[in-house]
């Protein structure tokens, strides 16, 4: 997709010497990019490169504390969103901000309404959403509401969103995180029609294919600053890896084959209702043996947050599950967390902000919740042995690779990899029999991928056994000895990594059985 340079117009956008600081910590230091009209510009960085302050300060949410920003060779100040949108630029979320009761109509024309009267407003946003489905492939039924839509077309709700206030620049964060390789693939589709029509795009991803596959030119940042951007066409991704991190970084998963054992988790006709009596599980069956790791392959809200949920002890369901061969409650007073540690398995939740950590306490805190109880980390009968909690974390973030290895900083001053290896140290240094894990690597670079990946297989190498969900198929082909998909509530089937393909496990997740196809 690479095109030529344009040096006779002006940028579409162009900062000069942005720099911002929150406290001690220098987010962005002196950057200066351009950005060139009718591109699509990737920018890629480790967790904590300051990616997301830099275009939170071109979108309006943070004010830079020096620096200037140009859009069209015209100095421009942005001190909010709104005036952000009246420069033309808008922006998709990685999380979409979408009022989930609300029409497709009223989302996009809430807050861009023209007068007291709502009607006049959604008759010109029906037809403007028309012409706008017509030319970019963003075809909505503009009557739907979002929480009966897929996350391919909320996010397509979110562009038409954009593009209904005008927007000349888009600035798209992480946006194939929730989608199935057949929405991703038509996403770029919608990219190239609004780059051919002189749109200039921002393409956040630490997915380096997709820089390749999809930008003009691209930005590396590295601790707050940008240290290179280049033609996209003049780079692969083992040079782009190498500039994000400072050092190469092995892009491949290098494995061993597995060893499988004896069965070590058993699942039978698993079943989960939720809270408004929806089934979320629908008879579930499943087995990971000793030295391997099972890949469960899905789109985000297809049940596997309640299976993990469900073998953690966080959710009740009906069925069978045994570890070696012993069956473990799901109803009663021992199907906690605390019961489910105690029979040796461990949980790196998908959500660890929410579920893995409790973001205001320290590091060393964080380190032994849900062990607490355990007599290594009792001082007497009435307290615990602060201090040697405190070494023993210590000890863990050093083997983990976590920084700052300060033990007394609290879990929210961690980049987001970082905070995702405080939770696998906690769980894998347990030692236990089986390891859950949920979405390992969802928003972690590439470095810190690297590390979690080798933490996951000397566990599956030391004879236990893993059960493995993540969104991103490439890490499930990478990654596992066998893959089970699911959809709605159900396994599709499995297949083996070397037997199959993204293609073939895409058109699975969507609920197609690709067998009797």
């Amino acid at each position: 997709m690479a095109q030529g340079r344009q040096t006779d117009v002006a940028p579409a956008i162009e900062l000069r010497g942005i720099s911002k600081a929150f406290g001690p910590v220098q987010a962005n230091k002196d950057i200066s990019i351009r950005v060139m009209p009718g591109t699509i510009h990737g920018i890629i960085g480790e967790n904590g490169a300051g990616k997301s302050t830099l275009m939170s300060i071109l979108y309006g949410f943070y004010k830079a504390d020096a620096g200037e920003i140009f859009i069209a060779g015209k100095k421009t100040s942005i001190p909010d969103s709104q005036a952000a949108i009246r420069a033309g630029i808008g922006m998709v979320f990685q999380h979409f901000k979408l009022v989930e009761n609300f029409t497709v109509l009223e989302n996009v024309v809430l807050g861009a309404e023209e007068g007291r009267l709502l009607k006049p407003s959604l008759a010109k946003a029906r037809g403007i959403l028309k012409t706008l489905a017509a030319e970019y492939e963003l075809n909505v039924d503009p009557d739907a509401k979002i929480e009966d839509l897929g996350v391919g077309m909320q996010q397509r709700v979110e562009i038409l969103k954009a593009l209904y206030r005008q927007a000349d620049i888009l600035i798209l964060d992480e946006p194939t995180g929730v989608l199935t390789p057949a929405e991703a693939d038509h996403l770029f589709r919608i990219l190239e029609n609004l780059r051919a029509e002189g749109k200039t795009i921002i393409l956040i991803t630490h997915k380096l294919r997709e820089i390749m596959a999809a930008t003009d030119t691209v930005s590396v940042m590295r601790r707050g600053e940008m240290t290179a951007t280049i033609q996209t066409s003049q780079t692969d991704p083992e040079h782009l890896a190498e500039m994000m991190v400072g050092r190469k970084v092995l892009l491949r998963v290098d494995k061993k084959p597995a060893q499988p054992g004896k069965t070590v988790l058993e699942v039978e006709n698993l079943r989960v209702v939720d809270e408004d009596g929806v089934e979320r599980l629908k008879g579930v069956s499943l087995n990971v043996r000793a030295g391997e790791i099972l890949g469960i392959a899905g789109v985000s809200g297809n049940g596997q947050s309640q299976l993990l949920e469900v073998l953690g002890g966080i959710t009740h369901g009906t069925g069978t599950v045994r570890i070696n061969g012993q069956e473990i409650d799901l109803t009663g007073r021992h199907s906690d967390g605390q019961s489910r540690r105690a029979r040796g398995i461990c949980h790196v939740p998908e959500d660890r902000q929410r579920e893995g950590l409790i973001m205001e306490f320290t590091a060393w805190e964080n380190m032994v919740f849900g062990y607490h109880h355990d007599p290594a980390y009792q001082k007497n009968a009435l307290f615990m042995d602060n201090a040697g909690i405190r070494d023993l974390a210590a000890d863990k973030m050093a083997r983990f690779d976590v920084r700052p290895p300060n033990p007394v900083l609290a879990a929210k001053n961690f980049s987001g990899g970082n905070q995702q290896k405080l939770v696998l140290a906690r769980e894998i240094e347990r030692n236990p029999d089986l390891l859950l894990v949920g979405q390992p690597t969802r928003g972690v670079d590439i470095g810190a991928i690297e590390f979690i990946h080798q933490q996951i297989l000397d566990l599956r190498d030391a004879g236990k056994a893993v059960l493995l969900v993540s969104v991103e198929l490439e890490e499930i082909l990478s990654m596992s000895d066998r893959i089970a998909v699911m959809f709605d509530g159900r396994i599709m089937g499995e297949r083996l990594p070397g037997e199959t393909d993204e293609k073939e496990l895409g058109l699975m997740m969507a609920g197609m059985d690709t067998k009797a196809a």
